[in-house]
């Protein structure tokens, strides 16, 4: 009896992985195209777009996601280039900085109220 409980379960188990994988997450649209890249790197005609031989596949794979996403084929969105992110980066860094000049700013006394200090403590 343990066992067939055991068993049930494991099919239950397989069955909500199987639910997961159903989604795709590119169409078949995207995955023809990619195809087709790759079939023009192994026979040695694929070419960048400055025209330069292409050797590498994953360029060739970046190729064909990216004429499945200008066709309009069904997938993720593309991941931020680095680029981006240090633009992003750079913007926070700069926005820390600046409060921390404003909250030293406010901190620091101006010579007039220096001055009314030691006029209040000398009096």
């Amino acid at each position: 009896m343990a066992t067939a409980k055991k068993t049930a379960a494991k099919k239950a188990a397989g069955k909500k992985a199987a639910k997961k994988t159903d989604a795709r997450k590119y169409s078949p649209a995207a995955s023809r195209s990619v195809e087709r890249e790759m079939k023009a790197l192994k026979e040695g005609k694929l070419k960048s777009g400055s025209g330069a031989k292409v050797t590498n596949p994953k360029q060739a794979i970046a190729i064909g996601l990216s004429e499945a996403r200008r066709a309009g084929a069904k997938m993720p969105a593309p991941p931020p280039t680095a680029a981006k992110k240090a633009v992003t980066t750079k913007a926070k860094k700069a926005v820390k900085a600046a409060a921390k000049k404003s909250v030293k700013a406010a901190a620091k006394k101006t010579p007039g109220k220096k001055a009314a200090a030691k006029k209040r403590t000398s009096a």
